[in-house]
């Protein structure tokens, strides 16, 4: 068929190339090209991937709040689940059964506030506090590896953006 269309005159069809028509490396972005929330999100997946495989095996992996939830406890004796929900943005039901699941793993205990017998305290148990350290170090390690392509002072400015990004989001200010 495609002789006769090329004695005739006619144009040729388009020869079909082998393999996909799209591969990553020829894909555009779009519009999400210059969004900063599609580069912050897709880096998010990233970490959160590479921080859960170095933390596997251990009660904190596999979820988004466990780690800082398990920190924020452990360096600050008596700190109320309301308080932590808001710096990681959850709802009330959500923190209340990450605590749940942290308690019955005895990584902390919740005890009746002194001021408030309706309120709550987190406190860490041994078996947290020794999770904490290691957690503490897994996790700087990994930040360290992670961002090591990138300049320190690029560091610096990115982690300054970021710091301000979130202190407003959670209501901190500037």
């Amino acid at each position: 068929m495609q002789a006769v269309r090329e004695a005739s005159g006619e144009c040729p069809l388009p020869k079909k190339k082998k393999g996909p028509l799209h591969t990553v490396e020829t894909v555009g972005l779009d519009v999400l090209e210059d969004m900063l929330s599609f580069y912050v999100r897709s880096i998010n997946i990233a970490l959160s991937h590479d921080l859960d495989d170095r933390l596997e095996g251990l009660d904190v992996a596999r979820g988004t709040g466990k780690v800082t939830t398990l920190l924020l406890v452990d360096s600050h004796p008596g700190i109320r689940p309301s308080v932590i929900a808001q710096l990681i943005m959850r709802d009330r039901s959500a923190m209340g059964r990450l605590v749940d699941q942290m308690v019955e793993h005895d990584l902390m205990t919740r005890e009746a506030a002194a001021d408030d017998g309706r309120a709550q305290e987190l406190h860490i148990t041994e078996k947290g506090a020794a999770l904490a350290r290691k957690v503490r170090k897994i996790a700087t390690k990994q930040s360290s590896d992670f961002f090591a392509g990138v300049p320190e002072e690029d560091q610096k400015r990115l982690l300054d953006i970021l710091r301000r990004v979130y202190r407003r989001t959670v209501g901190l200010g500037q």
